[in-house]
């Protein structure tokens, strides 16, 4: 059975930084695509970020593009997604999900995602 972990999170000031932590088992980790999606009360979840460890392709969200980084330790079987300049808005539970794709499947879309962890809180106020 697939297992996904995620860890990290936390309360930030604006401005700040936090580094969150996935890990997933294998086949996945290998072969498939591990993304981050978010999701604020009252809000549909949302495609942050994703990445290809087999590759290192990486998918961001315009929304975070140049403030998220996404990376992956192959040891340790796990991703990892570093925010920085967090803002208000970034507030929301964060999940780590996984799975393989089709070919043309977006993995910024939560729908074609079956394996996901408990989410982990990250809160930024101003």
């Amino acid at each position: 059975q697939v297992q996904v972990m995620e860890s990290g999170g936390g309360s930030v000031q604006s401005g700040g930084s936090l580094r969150l932590s996935c890990a997933a088992s294998e086949p996945i980790f290998a072969t498939g695509y591990l993304a981050w999606f978010r999701q604020a009360p009252g809000k549909e979840r949302e495609g942050v970020s994703a990445i290809r460890p087999r590759d290192d392709t990486t998918y961001y969200a315009d929304s975070v593009k140049g403030r998220f980084t996404a990376s992956k330790d192959n040891t340790k079987k796990s991703v990892y997604l570093q925010l920085d300049n967090l803002q208000p808005e970034d507030t929301a539970v964060y999940y780590c999900e996984a799975d393989h794709l089709n070919s043309g499947a977006s993995p910024l879309v939560d729908r074609y995602f079956l394996f996901w962890g408990q989410g982990t809180q990250v809160t930024v106020f101003s």
